[in-house]
């Protein structure tokens, strides 16, 4: 008998359907690539296959094309446990990280496995034939059919057909262009216009001093971020010099791997002092600041509501931004939207921005499992009653798993746990001969729900009603916090009595009452 592998009696057992490939990954992106790598190293005698909507890959790092777009975390957590990051940016631009995601997938012949213009438009988990049958639109609007065995979602979480929308008044009546950074112009020219961004987030902060001009004629006259409420920043260097030391008197691998540790554990002080002290962190981050700015700081344009990490701090590398407004080429106001005229935008104070061009960098939408529509025996699944477990699988939900990144540290340092733990379970199932693994909850009632998503950021806070639940004990939890889930992924027990293993089935019905252990 093995502890923690139930399954069904033998006679309600059949055979489970033929498939196209074990594991179909949906996305390109970072997410993506990382686990068709991991299955690569860890499960070679497993086939899959990547689809992607978009002709390229790169996810959000070739959708998204705006000025200046570059990383919000250091390369050496957002990089690849297992691909060491040679830049000597360590706060690299979007194109570098392309370039490192092409070359991944290409040294590895990852690219072969990729289908291109796939959307997903639907997915439907058969419990008879132990499978997922997943329909695929083309460009043209032509559908096709794929099965898997798992299903893995690379997505992401954002909405990338559309971006949140303020609904300004007025928008009808401004006379010039009205941009949002997610949906950003090809060639776009902008040379000695006034600009005004709207938002005080990571995107305008990265926008602003990316439009001013750099002495090619090609920048803006003026740039004005315009900002509802302040933000807190966290000036760095773009260059981490001792990353780029250790990598010239140590082998590239061990250097990188010093360095990630050394940054999760940075990032995990900051973020654990921020929540323990927070006016502690407030005055740190306030005295950066006023040493950036000098006599251009603001304490209303700079003191934020919030305490520091109640939203994700916003990265200013090499104080590019504050350089920007030290150098009268960009400024900060502070204030609410009466509505856009046709000369720029009225402001409730009183006051008026003249503007050629808004960028509305006012935040993006969430989405969850990509938007797809995703059924389990014919039943629809509603995310918002399911509970995560592992912070990457779902109650009652089989042979199914999705990347949702830290809120408080690298996307890719869950990306690469996620991928790991999937890669764990499918070892294991190919030990115990099985075919289906389900987090089994069979009342939810039973669970103390805690609210992991408390951060005050809008585009969080407007998506509370459709993302899945968290427990306030683990399982069935989205923790954020990496150094312990690391040690959960790695080593926790695989066959814990909540992750059922099982065959195909004969009834496609709820799991039913009574398990035996597998033999």
């Amino acid at each position: 008998m093995m502890a923690g592998s139930a399954t069904l009696d033998r006679s309600e057992r059949t055979a489970a359907a033929p498939v196209d490939q074990d594991v179909l990954i949906v996305g390109a992106g970072i997410s993506g690539i990382g686990m068709a790598v991991h299955l690569q190293m860890n499960c070679p005698d497993r086939s899959f296959a990547l689809v992607e909507r978009r002709a390229n890959l790169g996810g959000t790092w070739d959708l998204f094309r705006y000025p200046g777009i570059r990383s919000d975390s250091d390369m050496h957590t957002l990089g690849f446990i297992f691909e060491p990051w040679k830049h000597e940016k360590s706060i690299a631009d979007g194109p570098s990280i392309l370039a490192y995601l092409n070359r991944i997938v290409d040294e590895r012949h990852i690219r072969d496995h990729i289908r291109f213009n796939r959307k997903v438009v639907g997915a439907d988990w058969s419990s008879a034939e132990a499978r997922w049958t997943v329909t695929l639109e083309d460009d043209a609007g032509a559908t096709t059919t794929t099965t898997a065995r798992w299903l893995y979602l690379g997505s992401g979480y954002y909405d990338y057909d559309e971006p949140y929308d303020a609904h300004f008044p007025g928008r009808e009546d401004f006379a010039g262009q009205i941009v949002h950074p997610q949906f950003w112009p090809k060639d776009f020219d902008y040379a000695g216009k006034k600009v005004v961004v709207i938002g005080s987030g990571a995107t305008a902060v990265t926008i602003v001093p990316s439009m001013t001009e750099r002495g090619d004629g090609k920048g803006a006259a003026h740039v004005t971020m315009l900002q509802r409420t302040p933000t807190w920043y966290a000036i760095r260097p773009a260059k981490d010099g001792i990353a780029n030391f250790l990598r010239k008197i140590l082998p590239e691998k061990l250097a990188y791997s010093i360095t990630r540790f050394k940054n999760i554990r940075l990032q995990d002080i900051v973020f654990r002092r921020a929540r323990e002290k927070p006016e502690k962190v407030a005055d740190f981050l306030t005295k950066k600041l006023k040493q950036a700015l000098g006599d251009k700081y603001d304490p209303v344009a700079f003191t934020p509501p919030y305490n520091p990490w109640d939203q994700r701090l916003c990265l200013v590398p090499d104080a590019d931004f504050f350089e920007a407004m030290k150098a009268g080429q960009a400024s900060v106001v502070t204030d609410h939207i009466e509505r856009f005229d046709r000369t720029g935008i009225q402001l409730k104070s009183g006051g008026h921005l003249d503007a050629d061009i808004i960028i509305t960098a006012t935040g993006l939408k969430l989405a969850v499992a990509g938007k797809i529509p995703v059924r389990v025996d014919g039943e629809t699944v509603d995310w918002s009653q399911h509970f995560y477990y592992k912070a990457c699988m779902f109650s009652n939900v089989p042979n199914f798993a999705a990347v949702f990144g830290y809120l408080n540290a690298s996307w890719t340092l869950r990306a690469d746990l996620v991928s790991e733990y999937v890669c764990r379970v499918l070892n294991h199932m190919r030990d115990t001969d099985t075919t289906v693994a389900t987090p089994v909850l069979e009342d939810p009632s039973t669970l103390v729900e805690d609210d992991i998503f408390d951060f005050s950021s809008g585009y969080i806070q407007r998506a509370l009603h459709i993302m899945p639940k968290s427990a306030v004990d683990m399982p069935w939890r989205l923790s954020q916090n990496y150094v312990r889930d690391r040690v959960d992924m790695r080593t926790g027990t695989i066959a814990d009595g909540i992750l059922t293993f099982g065959h195909a089935r004969k009834a496609a019905a709820s799991p039913p009452a009574e398990l035996e252990a597998a033999e």
